[in-house]
């Protein structure tokens, strides 16, 4: 959009600021809100966020506008009007007040870019003063299957980060292999991979993130993974996430081999990123401005 903001990060979460400070410079596909009003967010390529504590958490609702937030969902966030969801955040900084009315005209753009239009809108957030650029951050894993896996899943996030996935882009055109959709409808099978696609990554693999680094014995995390991953995999692979659904066999394939926590937090968070990514996407291809006519009551539009 050629706009500008600047924010100052601050000591309330301090681990959660250095990780995104130290991930600087990146770029993302820059997202809005669906239900918790005027947030702007998008996934930030920094795997630390699943897991770093945050001692200070608020009500999104009470802060103030320009509030920056770092999540385990894996986000960077920033309220920039009236919210509704009672969702506890940590945050770690604030829009310099003379940016507060340039980033209120970002997040309507984005919302007419989400909602509507479907044109991305890329963010790009850098340290201020230095230079532009985006990279990935990959992981290593000790074993050589698993560390074989990371890297293809490392680069299958970047080939995604700031272009649209062909399969989700399939699935959105209504060309879906499997023939899902009851009676050749689409929205159902698209209102589906959302559906599951969200939590897959938000909770799942973030989940057994954390898990990992709070000190789960492996092989209860092995059968976490097995128990937790499978079935929503399966189902969006029909849905047409083939190439999740393989990676995601694979992931299975290789859990014997991850003799350390850390090899087993690394293989993990790498597909929450990856799903992260994928759900990303989604939100940004699905058909909001079909529901044009449903109103919530008393509201204005």
């Amino acid at each position: 959009m050629g706009v500008t903001v600047t924010a100052d990060l601050d000591d309330r979460n301090p681990q959660l600021a250095e990780a995104l400070w130290d991930a600087l410079p990146y770029r993302s596909l820059q997202g809005h809100a669906l239900v918790a009003g005027h947030h702007l967010f998008h996934v930030a390529p920094v795997h630390d966020l699943l897991h770093l504590p945050a001692a200070h958490r608020v009500d999104r609702r009470t802060v103030p506008d320009g509030t920056v937030f770092c999540s385990k969902l894996q986000h960077l966030g920033i309220k920039y009007g009236e919210l509704t969801e009672p969702m506890p955040a940590t945050p770690v900084g604030r829009v310099a007040p003379g940016d507060l009315d340039a980033l209120a005209e970002v997040g309507r753009a984005v919302w007419e870019s989400v909602y509507a239009s479907k044109k991305p809108v890329v963010a790009e957030v850098r340290r201020a003063g230095e230079p532009s650029g985006h990279r990935v951050p990959r992981l290593r894993a000790a074993d050589p299957e698993a560390d074989a896996l990371i890297g293809e899943l490392h680069a299958e996030t970047e080939r995604i980060w700031l272009e649209p996935p062909a399969e989700l882009v399939d699935v959105h055109d209504g060309r879906i292999a499997s023939g899902a959709g009851s009676y050749g409808t689409v929205l159902t099978t698209m209102l589906f991979v959302n559906g599951e696609t969200r939590p897959l990554g938000y909770c799942t693999y973030s989940g057994l993130v954390r898990a990992a680094g709070e000190g789960m014995p492996l092989e209860s995390l092995r059968h976490m993974a097995r128990t937790l991953i499978a079935v929503p995999a399966e189902f969006l692979a029909y849905c047409g996430l083939a190439k999740l659904g393989t990676f995601t066999e694979r992931v299975l394939d290789t859990l014997d081999r991850l003799g350390t926590r850390d090899d087993f937090a690394a293989v993990m968070a790498h597909m929450a990123l990856y799903v992260n990514c994928l759900g990303g996407w989604n939100l940004h291809l699905f058909p909001w401005q079909v529901g044009d006519h449903l109103a919530r009551a008393g509201a204005a539009r």
